[in-house]
């Protein structure tokens, strides 16, 4: 993966949350009891969905892939984030730094497009019920959520390789408590200005677009609720979609703030809090908000 001719970096050192070691383990029992209570609760609303035979619908399949992936998200970067907590060194290798940069990204990507699929779900049961049955059939969900992986892990896959292909002579230590693109490009002593703007397009299409789109489906969906004539008609769709959309509005305002307006090049204590929210927080609110 590395060049060895440019590169004399063997690892980095993630310096995550600086601080005392009673602030280190404080936060190594606050982050853990998060990630515990994450996988707990995406991973009973899993069986929940396995294990209903009346869940086995396309509505809740959607979901229940949705917090699986949940469980996979939270475990690319907390179970490092949580070892560097009780670490001195807090370092990690060359290969296992593009390696959680890979499945974070990827992981990351693939939560847009399901959002997607979803907000799709939502607007045809809403605006074509009738239809809703014949075309939202099982196979074509499943469909959908093979696509959505498969175009999840294959966006940023020639941009991580290409990253890794770049000369890297030190510093070593990154501002940060995952490995992610910007601060590793950073790092590289002979950076790739194309290579940068390309990241930054993707990034920006990838987050405008999805969200453009779930907020047309969503700009359909409010426009046929309020066509309704019961007032109990428009609060049951209200309350049907209302989960997912408060889901979109936290993933995506972090995501905005942190890949696409001008605070991208903010402080690093800021980006941390960015990112936290977005791949911390959203993971582990998740199963209240749909539970709710």
């Amino acid at each position: 993966m590395n060049n060895s001719e440019t590169s004399t970096v063997a690892e980095f050192v993630l310096l995550g949350f600086p601080g005392c070691q009673e602030l280190q383990s404080f936060l190594f029992l606050l982050f853990f009891g998060i990630y515990i209570f994450t996988i707990m609760g995406n991973g009973t609303i899993v069986c929940a969905v396995m294990l209903d035979q009346r869940l086995h619908t396309p509505m809740y399949i959607l979901l229940g892939n949705f917090s699986f992936f949940e469980i996979l998200y939270v475990t690319s970067m907390v179970p490092r984030m949580l070892a560097n907590f009780l670490s001195e060194t807090k370092t990690i290798s060359f290969v296992g730094c593009f390696l959680q940069l890979y499945f974070f990204t990827s992981l990351g990507t693939t939560e847009t497009y399901f959002l997607c699929i979803m907000a799709y779900d939502r607007y045809l049961a809403i605006c074509h019920p009738l239809h809703y049955s014949t075309t939202m059939t099982q196979q074509f969900c499943h469909i959908l959520m093979s696509f959505c992986w498969a175009l999840g892990f294959l966006s940023y896959t020639v941009s991580t390789v290409q990253l890794s292909q770049l000369p890297f002579c030190g510093p070593n230590t990154i501002d940060h408590f995952v490995c992610d693109m910007d601060p590793l490009m950073a790092l590289s002593c002979a950076p790739n200005l194309v290579m940068e703007i390309i990241h930054y397009v993707l990034s920006s299409l990838i987050i405008i677009l999805t969200l453009l789109y779930i907020l047309g489906s969503y700009t359909f969906l409010l426009i046929v609720v309020l066509k309704v004539p019961s007032a109990a008609g428009r609060q049951r769709a209200f309350s049907t979609c209302g989960s997912h959309l408060t889901v979109v509005c936290l993933f995506f305002g972090a995501l905005l703030a942190m890949y696409v307006s001008p605070t991208a090049d903010n402080p690093a204590e800021v980006q941390k809090i960015l990112t936290l929210f977005y791949s911390v927080v959203t993971p582990f609110l998740n199963p209240l908000i749909y539970s709710l």
